[in-house]
Formats: structure tokens, C-alpha cells, sequence
């Protein structure tokens, strides 16, 4: 069991067992944001996501005494916000799959490199629009266990499926955001399959920085290539 999955097991605890209002405020605090984004990919608006978890955390709270011998709080969490945003699916059928909110990742790039910036973001883009274009379980799958850490028993849990099912998957994923990104990435610095050398130049001339990919772009490559 990792730090934060201690943590939240002890708040839990707490919950249940005492009724402590700070540890269930702390609990909300620390899972909220990762269940937002979770329901965000069952519902379309931010609006009725954020009713959903908290109608979870609610019911949590309301029925804390007969969860105490809940073994994986987090689990529990992320399948009742599953199961909350299918009910409301099934009231509000015309919503339809959207892709999470923007990463910020700002603080990746030198602001003294402008035209990084872009490029970065361009491709940070880009990822977010081929992940959005995935099988909903296959971009279920791939943001609980490769941007939440999940386990693949624990996404096994929360969707209903056997242990290979996820891994199955999640290389499935892997491979269609590697060939969906693959001809940004293997362009220097990001370059797009059309972008050519302008006529007066020839790649020879290219300073260095411009003929290897950014250093910001490894976390890219890890989810796309590998």
C-alpha cells in the first residue's frame, strides 16, 4: 500500500469510526480531483460532475458508520462515482464522452523559449485529443492507471473486469496514441509530418536544439512510445 493510499485509509478510519469532520473534509480534499476528472469522462459538463462526486461524498458520509470495513476506500470511491454517473447517464442520455480539462503544465517550460511553449503545447494538444478519441474503457483504463497510478487489480475492480482485461486495454490504448503520435514526435522538436525546410537551409544548418526533441517531452514519450 503507497503513502497516499495509507492516508486516505487512515481518514477513512477516522471517518467512519469517529465521525471526525476534519478528516472527512481532508479525505474530500485529497480525492476530489481525481474523481472529478474520473466522472468527467462518463458525463459532459463540469456542473453535474462535480453534483455527482459530491452526492457520493454525501452518501459517505451520511452511511460513514456501516462503511467502516470498506478494505480500499479509494476503489470504493471511484466505483460509486461510476455508478452515480450512469444513473445520471440514464436520466440525461444526449451527453455524450468528452475528453478532460487542459494539463497544466506551465511550469515545464522556460519562459525564455517561447517558441518551446508552443511546440509543447502543441503536443500536449495534441496527446489530450488522441486520448479523447480512445475507446471510453480504453481511455478509462489508461488515465486510472497511467496518470491516477493505479493498480491493474484496483481499475479491475472499479470497471468489473478480470485483472487481464486491463491489460489488454491499456495496450491497446498505448498503441493507437503511438501511432497517432508518432509522426509529431519523431520530427525534431516537435515538427508536424508537413513542416518542411525552407528552401535557403538545409537541415545541416539547423542549430543543434532544433534537431533533437525538447527536454520536456519524456513524459510524452513515455505515455505514446512505450
Amino acid at each position: 500500500m503507497n503513502e497516499r493510499s495509507t492516508e486516505i485509509r487512515s481518514l477513512w478510519l477516522s471517518v467512519c469510526q469517529h465521525g471526525d469532520a476534519k478528516a472527512f473534509e481532508a479525505l474530500f480534499s485529497i480525492c476530489y480531483p481525481k474523481l472529478l476528472n474520473f466522472c468527467l469522462m462518463y458525463v459532459l459538463r463540469k456542473e453535474p460532475a462535480e453534483e455527482v462526486v459530491s452526492d457520493v461524498f454525501v452518501k459517505c458520509w451520511v452511511d460513514r458508520a456501516a462503511l467502516l470495513e470498506v478494505q480500499n476506500p479509494e476503489v470504493y470511491l471511484f466505483v460509486a462515482v461510476k455508478n452515480q454517473a450512469l444513473n445520471y447517464l440514464k436520466r440525461f442520455s444526449h451527453y455524450h464522452l468528452v475528453s478532460v480539462g487542459d494539463i497544466d503544465t506551465d511550469d515545464m517550460m522556460n519562459s525564455l523559449y517561447p517558441e518551446r511553449d508552443i511546440e509543447r503545447r502543441e503536443l500536449m494538444f495534441k496527446m489530450n485529443q488522441a486520448i479523447s478519441l480512445l475507446p471510453r474503457q480504453c481511455q478509462i483504463i489508461f488515465r486510472l492507471i497511467k496518470e491516477d497510478g493505479m493498480k491493474y487489480k484496483e481499475v479491475a475492480e472499479i470497471l468489473h473486469i478480470s485483472p487481464r482485461t486491463v491489460q489488454t486495454q491499456l495496450f491497446r490504448a498505448i498503441a493507437r496514441l503511438r501511432q497517432t503520435l508518432r509522426p509529431y514526435l519523431e520530427q525534431p522538436s516537435g515538427m508536424k509530418p508537413s513542416d518542411r525546410t525552407p528552401p535557403d537551409r538545409t537541415p545541416s544548418d539547423s542549430p543543434p536544439s532544433d534537431r533533437k526533441l525538447p527536454a520536456w517531452l519524456p513524459l510524452i514519450l513515455l505515455l505514446a512510445l512505450h
